[in-house]
């Protein structure tokens, strides 16, 4: 196949890209972009196997085969609660996959003696894939430790960790140097990707749970940085257009998710949200005994009076699988007239549009589910508030300016606004800031502790009966 073909296929797949992020930016067509997405990737898989220069199809069909498997059969056994997790190891896929293809590039141009063809832009491209790269792979590694729950959730302070991440850097950049100044050896290349991918880990492991959905878009962001210069190595245009594509959505949604925690990017990745736990002794100086808890019942008879009332879903209904009951239980209330919508906070879950994942899952209709922005000036006129296993995201401490509240200035679901509020939690515990909610022991508030699932499908019941 011509070059001038391969090109012209080479755009048609970046405009399938393009189209498909661009259907991605709504829940409703959601489903249309990834097919256009993954169309696109088809289609430049087909065209560059066509290409003449690919010579080994045994060992490339062999991976399309393994990977094809390993990718399927993953996909089918993640749950929908589980899909940051997929997403998380999907981003250091990316990103280690383009280390090891410009490594596997550098040795073949070595031993097959095209020296001359390691010029500035493949070593300058080579190294920042393996920086990249390595940081994105083990970086995500450890997020979807965290997600998966095999590592801490909260943030690990190691001693001295800011000089250590410093040192590693200075490293790394020199490691660099050394790769475009002395291109005829690949040591440096494969050193440069250990001590990045240390580096990787460090800069992950003191990140809290709570900043999960910033990490995860960071990561995506990264992984298409290292595709696009993987594609500056091997002077492939689609890879570049894509990784391009990816990278930019990744620094845009980061920079998205940063301004709806009211937080900067160097905040998140140094400061830590969850390094301060808080005392028992300050919980109960916030408790002091004035949480009231509730029976379903008692609940049910609350919401059979209400006119008008919003759900303001949270990590806990990810971790019950309880979306199908919430939408039962939603159903149930409109069919008695009752007004009934759903209040999703940006970062609520642990990957950018947690919650409307799960909702459209549980075919909650879209127009149901109000952004932060749209609902806030809506609670007041709002009898009832049902928080389903929310906490950082509806803490009324978030409005402090005091620097030692981690969430301080996070804006947050004013749920504390409407007329009651009952927030359904096993217990009494912090969220991943890990401070305590003064909202649990609001005159306004009921506490129904216990599972999520498990408490709306008795909601459910004892509606029925009233």
């Amino acid at each position: 196949m011509s070059a001038q073909f391969i090109n012209l296929f080479y755009l048609a797949a970046a405009v399938l890209f393009i189209l498909g992020l661009k259907g991605l930016s709504h829940p409703r067509t959601a489903v249309r972009g990834n097919l256009l997405g993954s169309s696109g990737m088809l289609l430049a898989i087909v065209v560059t196997l066509l290409d003449r220069r690919i010579v080994s199809f045994e060992v490339i069909v062999a991976g399309l085969v393994v990977g094809a498997f390993i990718g399927a059969t993953m996909a089918y056994r993640a749950r929908m609660t589980s899909m940051p997790q997929v997403v998380a190891i999907f981003n250091g896929f990316g990103g280690g996959a383009s280390a090891l293809a410009v490594g596997a590039a550098l040795q073949e141009a070595l031993k097959g003696g095209f020296v001359e063809e390691i010029d500035f832009q493949f070593t300058l491209s080579a190294a920042a894939v393996a920086l990249i790269g390595a940081v994105s792979f083990t970086g995500s590694g450890i997020a979807f430790g965290k997600l998966q729950r095999l590592v801490k959730e909260r943030p690990i302070l190691l001693p001295g960790r800011h000089v250590i991440n410093v040192a590693l850097l200075v490293i790394c950049l020199g490691l660099s140097a050394w790769l475009v100044a002395e291109p005829t050896s690949s040591l440096s290349f494969w050193v440069l990707c250990g001590v990045a991918a240390l580096l990787g880990i460090m800069l992950v492991i003191p990140i809290g749970g709570a900043d999960m959905p910033v990490v995860i878009s960071l990561l995506n962001a990264y992984s298409g940085i290292a595709a696009a210069g993987h594609g500056w190595v091997l002077n492939n245009s689609v890879l570049i257009i894509a990784g391009s594509l990816v990278g930019a959505a990744g620094f845009i949604l980061t920079a998205l998710m940063c301004r709806a925690m009211n937080r900067s990017l160097p905040n998140i990745i140094f400061a830590g949200v969850g390094a301060v736990v808080a005392t028992e002794a300050e919980s109960e100086d916030i408790y002091a005994g004035r949480v009231k808890a509730a029976s379903p019942e008692e609940v049910a008879m609350l919401l059979d009076s209400a006119r008008r009332v919003v759900i303001a879903p949270g990590y806990g209904m990810a971790v019950a699988q309880a979306q199908y009951a919430v939408q039962d239980l939603a159903n149930l209330l409109e069919s008695r007239g009752v007004e009934v919508e759903f209040a999703i906070h940006p970062v609520a879950g642990r990957m950018p549009g947690h919650m409307n994942v799960l909702l459209a899952e549980a075919n909650v209709p879209y127009e149901k589910l109000k952004e932060m922005d749209v609902i806030n000036p809506t609670f007041r006129q709002t009898d009832v508030v049902l928080v389903i296993g929310a906490n950082d995201v509806v803490n009324p401490l978030a409005r402090k300016t005091d620097p030692s509240i981690p969430i301080a200035g996070m804006p947050i679901l004013n749920v504390d606004e409407a007329r009651s509020v009952v927030i359904i939690k096993r217990s009494l515990g912090p969220g991943f800031a890990g401070i305590p909610n003064p909202l649990f022991a609001a005159d306004k508030s009921l506490m129904l502790f216990g599972d999520a699932k498990e408490m709306a499908m008795q909601l459910v019941a004892a509606l029925k009966q009233t």
